[in-house]
């Protein structure tokens, strides 16, 4: 049984990938300072898949730390690493705290994997890495534009970083997930997306709107170039996008890679704007929904929906879940959470 490490795994889409990893008879550890995920949610991923992960508390911003950890499990034959800020807004607001989350984690964890024989290595990054496309959807090979934000350029700097490292260390076997937009919860209701404070992402906001904890849901610009005028993402359910870094996981694994750096679009290449993401809210969850038309937020960009034929074909992975079940997913967490 292959030990897994999960950095991130106490958080949104690092919780659901443990379970899918458990229920591949993978053992993981977990490594999270809690810094934006709760304690609890290790006991939602063992009722989930009835076994407990391994967990360690530690801050992978300490050099020191992440050494100890490695020293300590050192028959470690994987690495998905989720440990990072990734709200854009935010991002624009403290950038030097992204860039000392987003990279000095990320340099520390490949020094420690270059020394060993034999690494594999899944990077989550994002289609902020393309900045705004030029053409939809937006393929791999889609030109890097300058960053939107500093989590965008964070994301960019640590795929070039991965990259970089590969081509110098044979050793090292990396793929670099480029994630759309992850949304829902998991079926049972047990682990979901958990936002500390005022929420940074669109759904959990219209989630916590329609259970009353928010006045109001504010859109953020309906003017952009697109049908309704407002956004255009592509909204993946968290599941989907977590067996995709089983699959990945399992490729480096029995070295089915091509090349020991490739990079994967996560996504469900549908686009969907705010508006028909606040619809289908009304639809699952038979509710109106206050929303009120804002500004438009910096560094947003207009459109950005995937072409995942690389994923389907080289992968052999592709999403299954509609927006609707992701959004009935997230409404039922929402009320499993607040007893509603």
């Amino acid at each position: 049984m292959d030990k897994i490490l999960v950095t991130g795994g106490l958080g949104f889409i690092g919780s659901h990938t443990v379970v899918e990893l458990q229920n591949e008879g993978f053992e993981v550890v977990i490594i999270d300072n809690l810094s934006n995920s709760s304690i609890d949610v290790l006991e939602g991923i063992t009722a989930i898949s009835v076994k407990s992960p391994i967990f360690e508390k530690l801050d992978l911003k300490n050099k020191q730390s992440v050494q100890n950890f490695f020293s300590t499990y050192k028959d470690i034959k994987g690495v998905i690493h989720f440990a990072a800020s990734k709200a854009v807004g935010e991002s624009v607001q403290e950038p030097l705290m992204y860039y000392e989350n987003n990279l000095n984690t990320l340099i520390y964890l490949l020094q420690e994997l270059t020394v060993k024989s034999n690494s594999n290595f899944i990077f989550s990054s994002s289609c902020t890495v393309y900045g705004q496309a030029d053409e939809m959807p937006i393929t791999e090979n889609a030109p890097i534009k300058p960053a939107e934000s500093p989590y965008g350029n964070t994301k960019q700097i640590g795929e070039e970083i991965i990259k970089d490292t590969c081509k110098v260390q044979p050793n090292l076997n990396a793929i670099a997930l480029r994630y759309f937009n992850p949304i829902g919860a998991h079926p049972t209701a047990k682990i979901g997306e958990l936002p500390i404070g005022v929420p940074q992402n669109l759904v959990p906001f219209i989630t916590q709107t329609g259970a009353g904890l928010r006045d109001e849901l504010s859109v953020f610009g309906d003017d952009y170039p697109t049908p309704d005028g407002t956004c255009i993402r592509d909204y993946i359910h968290v599941v989907d996008l977590a067996k995709a870094h089983v699959v990945a996981l399992k490729r480096l694994l029995n070295k089915k890679n091509k090349i020991n750096f490739e990079t994967f679009n996560i996504g469900t290449g549908v686009g969907s704007s705010v508006l028909e993401v606040i619809n289908s809210f009304k639809r699952v969850s038979n509710k109106s929904l206050n929303y009120q038309i804002a500004d438009r937020r910096e560094g947003d960009v207009v459109s950005a929906y995937a072409d995942t034929t690389k994923a389907n074909t080289e992968l052999g992975w592709k999403a299954q879940s509609t927006l609707d079940e992701a959004m009935l997913s997230a409404w039922k967490w929402e009320q499993q959470i607040r007893d509603l």
